[in-house]
């Protein structure tokens, strides 16, 4: 692996983090030339994961730094590769957490690219050209066409941001497990957070009956008057968690701290478990599509790119309601 190759020769200003510390400061390095297969985007909006935290800190122990974070990408594209036809200059796309894949496997050619077992993600990743990938906290972009999607005119590039893996992340077992056309199905969502809210949201455009389930009292109000949700329990109170045995269809559970799952009532009865993460191209451009038509989009608050460490700080201790993302070139209203 290598920072850079000789076809790296734009310079770039982004943000970084250099060590374990996890702190995020500026950062100039190389971007490839725009290939055949590739757009340029000028980054408007990057949304800040918790997994852009754990890279940071290397919480995860495979952090190649320095790492330029993020992975939740709105911007406009500035040049198109010759071989593209679905984009051209002047479209607005995102970019989420993939960057490439071998686009010869099973999953690769059935449109589940985030399956792969050679996907590379959008930083922290080995591209093609075996350079490290650098990610969404910089002034612009250069990816493969096929891991960029169209953002619908209607979405404020700011707030869909989030949907690039927020957003995906929940869509995509909610669409396995055909949730899109079958409505009254009762749900719960598991944590109201960055993706539990948005869980939420499409649980009610899709007309079900939608219970958030949270170990926060004080979170019942805003699920219920904010969002819509219809019922919500809380995991602690023993006689809550009695009272809803065997009420919900499906959980979707997108807590990422530790926890018991027994405590969800799913280790008892038929009862099936199933993993999920992000989602393919096709998939996402769908869920980009069912957000612009259904106008979802995330509940954000717009940081400075100077502010990002104090985001990073709340986003540790969950003071943030419900995505912080990054105004990279500082038009907050577009």
């Amino acid at each position: 692996m290598a920072q850079t190759t000789p076809n790296h020769t734009q310079t770039v200003s982004g943000w970084a983090a250099h060590d374990s510390s996890g702190k995020i400061t500026p950062y100039v390095f190389k971007r490839r030339e725009n290939g055949v297969n590739d757009v340029t985007i000028k980054i408007l909006y990057c949304g800040i994961c918790h997994t852009d935290l754990h890279h940071a800190r290397n919480d995860w122990g495979i952090t190649m730094y320095p790492v330029v974070p993020g992975h939740e990408i709105t911007g406009v594209i500035t040049k198109v590769g010759s071989n593209v036809k679905n984009f051209k200059v002047g479209d607005r796309v995102g970019v989420g957490c993939l960057a490439a894949s071998c686009l010869e496997c099973e999953f690769c050619k059935s449109s589940q690219e985030n399956y792969c077992d050679q996907i590379q993600l959008t930083y922290n990743g080995i591209f093609w050209d075996g350079s490290i990938t650098y990610g969404g906290y910089s002034e612009m972009l250069v990816a493969d066409h096929r891991y960029v999607v169209q953002i619908p005119e209607n979405l404020p590039m700011d707030a869909a941001a989030p949907l690039l893996c927020a957003g995906i992340t929940v869509f995509s077992p909610m669409k396995d497990n055909e949730l899109l056309k079958s409505p009254g199905k009762r749900i719960g969502i598991v944590g109201l957070g960055g993706l539990g809210h948005v869980a939420v949201k499409f649980g009610k455009a899709f007309d079900h009956h939608v219970t958030v389930i949270s170990t926060s009292p004080s979170k019942e109000r805003e699920a219920k008057e904010r969002l819509g949700a219809d019922d919500f329990i809380v995991s602690t109170n023993p006689k809550q968690m009695k009272a809803g045995k065997r009420t919900l269809d499906l959980i979707i559970d997108t807590v990422s701290a530790n926890h018991s799952r027994a405590n969800l009532g799913i280790a008892q009865g038929k009862r099936t478990v199933k993993g999920s993460m992000t989602g393919g191209m096709k998939e996402t451009q769908e869920m980009m599509d069912v957000c612009g038509k259904y106008n979802i989009t995330c509940d954000i608050e717009v940081v400075k790119p100077e502010n990002i460490n104090e985001a990073l700080e709340r986003l540790a201790r969950n003071d943030v309601r419900y995505r912080f993302v990054i105004d990279i070139a500082g038009n907050s209203s577009l």
